[in-house]
């Protein structure tokens, strides 16, 4: 099993058709709501779009794992920090993604501002480095940017490109372009709704939904789909108090199977 991943690992490399060629997931809450997250204006943010970091209200720091579909050989590892300041948010992802025959290492440094009381911007520079012991290291510069606007109390919009630009692997071989749009609408105290729309400039439209309810006080149930292809998910976040909270999630792929997400997030006092 573990020499047919290799393989197809190894074509990736080469064709540049993985983790580091796509915008990374939301954390854990992200991927139990259809593996959306434009509209995210916490900790989560600092992967899904920057600039819902410059809502945040105090230094926050997440730990994010994923085993695409429970297998430890594509295993995805993140981190972030951000910090709020008077100029604007200051925040640094990082992320790992594979095994030892085959791995991937991407560092984003960002940057988010309100123009406004309720519209911010983010960008974010990416290095993204992709390793196959005895076949080689590439290493690939790009940005991503984003939009993120409250509409209304109860109404979040946002947008986010990831390299926009063209960046060249090969030749006739380019980064994907990705954008995004998506809304957050909280229905009530307890209820929340998601929804995103993703474009490769290669591929179909992407729909994604997401739910988020509060089942008692701290305790979320978190579902979404993701179409086309169809992916189910699920999760739960549990906040054990002001400054920590923990989210799980997995995505159900009908032929691959399940692919389970851990966040641990802290915020300082």
């Amino acid at each position: 099993m573990r020499i047919v991943i290799v393989f197809f690992l190894v074509m990736a490399f080469f064709n540049m058709d993985a983790q580091n060629g796509t915008p990374p997931a939301g954390g854990a809450k992200g991927i139990a709501m259809g593996n959306l997250g434009v509209s995210f204006n916490d900790i989560n943010a600092a992967f899904a779009n920057q600039a819902g970091l410059a809502f945040l209200p105090k230094t926050a720091f997440t730990l994010f794992g994923e085993s695409r579909f429970a297998l430890s050989e594509i295993k995805t590892v993140s981190a972030a920090a951000a910090l709020p300041t008077k100029s604007g948010t200051f925040g640094l992802t990082v992320s790992y993604f594979g095994y030892e025959s085959y791995n991937e290492q991407r560092l984003g440094i960002a940057y988010a501002r309100k123009l406004m009381d309720k519209l911010a911007i983010g960008i974010q520079f990416d290095v993204l480095n992709t390793t196959i012991p005895n076949y080689g290291r590439r290493t690939l510069f790009s940005f991503e940017a984003g939009l993120q606007y409250e509409v209304l109390d109860n109404l979040t919009v946002g947008v986010h490109a990831f390299s926009p630009v063209r960046v060249e692997i090969v030749e006739d071989e380019d980064l994907p372009t990705v954008f995004e749009l998506g809304f957050a609408y909280k229905a009530s105290d307890k209820v929340t709704f998601y929804g995103e729309v993703e474009k490769d400039i290669e591929y179909p439209l992407v729909v994604k939904i997401g739910l988020e309810y509060s089942i008692v006080t701290s305790f979320y149930l978190r579902g979404g789909i993701n179409l086309n292809p169809t992916q189910l998910s699920f999760g739960l976040g549990y906040e054990a108090n002001d400054n920590l909270s923990i989210d799980v999630g997995a995505s159900f792929h009908q032929t691959l199977g399940v692919s389970p997400a851990l966040s641990v997030n802290y915020n300082l006092q």
